[in-house]
């Protein structure tokens, strides 16, 4: 029997998701999908400068998993960059790590992403009643924990 799948957490999606060369007419490119947990290891790595255990932590995955995604995704930015594809940022299997939440008092505040465990109380006035606050552009498309696979993430 196989090993259980764990969806790979994703603290940033972007707002622009698209990238092309510039006066190529599109239907003239190829294209290449890079994964929202291939765009969040290269974030982790690339811009916040965290080290794999690290990166792999904020994941939810283990180091050499960590190194896999982030390897492909650096084929696959070079494959566009350099033979001149169009980049489209989307799908995967992954899960929200919610980073931003809100009181029924209307208070938001930002949380570090490294525990999925959400916060019992609103720092500022001691309610319990707390939403998180999704990243613009990203619902739970019916699934639970706000899991997504395959196609893109979509509000709804």
């Amino acid at each position: 029997m196989s090993r259980p799948f764990k969806c790979r957490r994703v603290a940033f999606v972007p707002g622009v998701t698209y990238f092309k060369p510039a006066g190529i007419p599109l239907r003239s490119l190829q294209e290449v999908r890079l994964s929202l947990e291939e765009a969040e290891a290269l974030r982790l790595k690339d811009l916040e400068g965290l080290d794999q255990e690290q990166g792999a932590a904020k994941m939810n995955v283990s180091r050499p998993t960590f190194q896999r995604v982030l390897a492909s995704a650096r084929k696959k930015m070079a494959d566009a960059l350099l033979n001149g594809k169009a980049l489209r940022i989307e799908g995967g299997n992954f899960e929200i790590a919610h980073r931003r939440f809100r009181c029924q008092g209307g208070h938001e505040w930002e949380v570090e992403t490294s525990t999925s465990i959400p916060p019992a109380l609103c720092p500022t006035c001691s309610t319990a009643d707390i939403q998180p606050v999704l990243p613009a552009g990203v619902g739970y498309g019916g699934r639970s924990r706000g899991r997504h696979r395959g196609g893109r993430a979509s509000a709804s």
